[in-house]
């Protein structure tokens, strides 16, 4: 069985790709490897994020490993919160906060488009890989939804009309972008035949 670290202690985001993958493929988090300090996102663009979690975690844990960053990007407010998603009301990392914040900014704003862009970086036997899935769609005026994390109560993927928190995981998870970035992961681990 193939064993691999997400570089995350976020649960959510841990139980949300171990749905994705098949069962002979060992997702496990930071906490099962004996990682409990925050990892450094001190990078400009997504990329840069995953592959400094992904290479924080190789280069202690001697492991294969993979870490994502994900941002929402709304044209309306120049691509923000972008790579400042997690964190944009603040430090603390608030999702209240954050959806607040971007529920004022876009008071006003007639364009509502908006996607979520999740970047994988994945080191695997040494090797660097990256994935990248992306979800159009648009921001709502208010929350709906008890679902997901994150900005999912504020956002309609296109073609639907619920938002991503109105959805059950699993339908979430057959569309989403880090369901996207996720399936290119899974596809390339199975074209070498790890699974």
């Amino acid at each position: 069985m193939l064993k691999i670290i997400f570089a995350t202690h976020n649960k959510n985001k841990l139980k949300e790709v171990q749905s994705m993958f098949p069962e002979q493929a060992k997702i496990v988090g930071l906490e099962e490897v004996g990682c409990f300090e925050e990892i450094p996102e001190t990078g400009n663009t997504l990329q840069a994020n995953a592959l400094e979690k992904a290479r924080h975690v190789h280069r202690n844990y001697s492991q294969n490993c993979f870490a994502d960053d994900t941002g929402l990007e709304i044209d309306a407010l120049g691509g923000k919160p972008g790579v400042f998603s997690a964190r944009y009301a603040g430090a603390d990392k608030n999702s209240l906060d954050n959806m607040h914040k971007v529920l004022r900014e876009m008071h006003s704003q007639p364009s509502r488009k908006a996607r979520f862009r999740t970047v994988i970086a994945l080191i695997l036997d040494g090797e660097e890989m990256l994935f990248e899935g992306v979800s159009e769609g648009e921001i709502i005026p208010e929350m709906r939804g008890a679902e997901g994390f994150g900005y999912d109560p504020i956002f309609i993927p296109e073609g639907y009309n619920q938002t991503y928190a109105e959805m059950p995981l699993e339908e979430k998870n057959k569309i989403s972008h880090r369901y996207k970035a996720i399936k290119m992961f899974a596809d390339y681990l199975m074209s070498l035949n790890y699974y």
